[in-house]
């Protein structure tokens, strides 16, 4: 699985008609709300702001499209397919259309909206896709410093902290490295 590092957008104007595309990292539904209000509320004059998005959630991954008033088929699933061949998660694409005047055919706006979307994918940055693991641990004061460090490199990063005779950490991090960064850090503390 792959996510989406940094966005990307694209245009194209097919028969007179003009597409715009957004691709933007989101990891809720919320996000793709905000995201989709963002380009509505620039682009209001738009015909149609057909989208789809892929949402991983802890059980599964959620996909959704919409095609915003075009025929059923047109402009919304034909974006997922390109979201979903390129095995991208926690992403959101938005394409609008400036109607120009000429009717494209239902296989005319699936090859535009999909097209569109296949063009702002290809600017977007891409990254492959680690679990991430949230966890509390409970440190000397000696051991923050060491504890940020290793978190950084890991790409990793602290939640929370709080200050008492220890330092109450919450940190997320890799799921895979959550076994050996709880051992060294909970080892050290029993030195």
């Amino acid at each position: 699985m792959q996510i989406i590092q940094h966005g990307g957008t694209a245009e194209q104007l097919i028969n007179k008609s003009k597409f715009l595309a957004w691709v933007a990292p989101c990891h809720n539904e919320k996000e793709v709300g905000a995201f989709l209000r963002a380009i509505a509320s620039q682009h209001q004059q738009a015909s149609h702001l057909a989208y789809a998005f892929r949402i991983k959630t802890d059980n599964r991954i959620v996909p959704r499209f919409s095609d915003a008033g075009e025929p059923s088929g047109t402009a919304g699933m034909p974006i997922l397919q390109r979201i979903e061949g390129l095995d991208l998660i926690n992403v959101c694409v938005g394409v609008i259309r400036y109607y120009g005047g000429v009717n494209l055919g239902k296989g005319g706006l699936a090859r535009a909206y999909g097209g569109t979307a296949k063009l702002a994918l290809d600017c977007a940055t891409t990254a492959d896709y680690r679990e991430m693991q949230q966890l509390s641990l409970t440190i000397a004061y000696n051991q923050l410093d060491a504890l940020t460090k290793a978190l950084s490199q890991m790409h990793g990063e602290v939640l929370d902290k709080q200050f008492d005779d220890q330092v109450h950490v919450v940190v997320r991090l890799p799921a895979s490295e959550e076994h050996s960064f709880i051992k060294r850090f909970t080892s050290e503390y029993a030195d």
